[in-house]
């Protein structure tokens, strides 16, 4: 077993652990899996609590390409074309300390949408999108620790939208991987440069619908 768990991450494979239903949040359609385990996780009608170790992230530098890949994630298959939604709450306790929602195809190739404490200590909407290294984004800053996110998926392009009270949406970015029939998506926790961290995400709805307007997530 450990011998097919090496070859997997060696050939950039994703290997999911658990099995299907460990969390089963009422919004999701389907199973919902870990990749890699938190420290913690509660899950309650929708609403979503992960807790993340010490040094974990999902980045892939573009100084030195050091990569890291560690931080908990659960993710499930979405529909083609989708509008994920969720409040998300950081117990911020040092830079980086996050809550993200994340579309993921492979270890090199994923984005993640977050509540992040920034490096100047202010709650900052932040995007990370990754084709084997990432791109790092910070946008605005948020007064307190909690923010509306949400993505949709249109065709081929991925929306991220920000809310402050989850009614008016303004889009913080757009992109693309091209054709991905094995994306997934899901809710992550991380603290690359902390002693480990948590995040909740309330109010979570999903829906397999196509938005009519790329700019206004609606």
């Amino acid at each position: 077993m450990r011998l097919i768990f090496v070859i997997a991450v060696l050939m950039g494979t994703a290997v999911f652990g658990g099995e299907q239903g460990d969390l089963r949040i009422k919004a999701i359609p389907g199973p919902l899996r870990w990749k890699n385990s938190p420290t913690s996780s509660e899950a309650r009608e929708n609403a979503l609590t992960i807790g993340a170790g010490p040094s974990t992230d999902w980045y892939i530098s573009p100084v030195d390409g050091k990569a890291s890949a560690n931080a908990p994630v659960l993710l499930f298959q979405p529909t083609e074309e989708f509008v994920l939604t969720a409040k998300v709450t950081v117990e911020f306790q040092t830079k980086w300390d996050a809550g993200t929602l994340m579309v993921y195809i492979n270890d090199s190739t994923w984005a993640k949408f977050a509540l992040e404490m920034s490096v100047y200590q202010q709650p900052t909407i932040v995007t990370v999108v990754t084709r084997g290294v990432s791109d790092d984004c910070n946008s605005a800053s948020v007064a307190g620790n909690s923010v509306w996110l949400r993505i949709a998926k249109i065709g081929p392009a991925i929306g991220f939208y920000a809310s402050p009270d989850g009614g008016s949406w303004k889009m913080v970015r757009a992109f693309t991987f091209g054709p991905a029939p094995d994306m997934r998506a899901g809710f992550s926790s991380q603290s690359p440069a902390g002693k480990g961290g948590k995040a909740t995400f309330s109010e979570i709805t999903y829906s397999a619908r196509k938005i009519k307007d790329i700019f206004t997530g609606e």
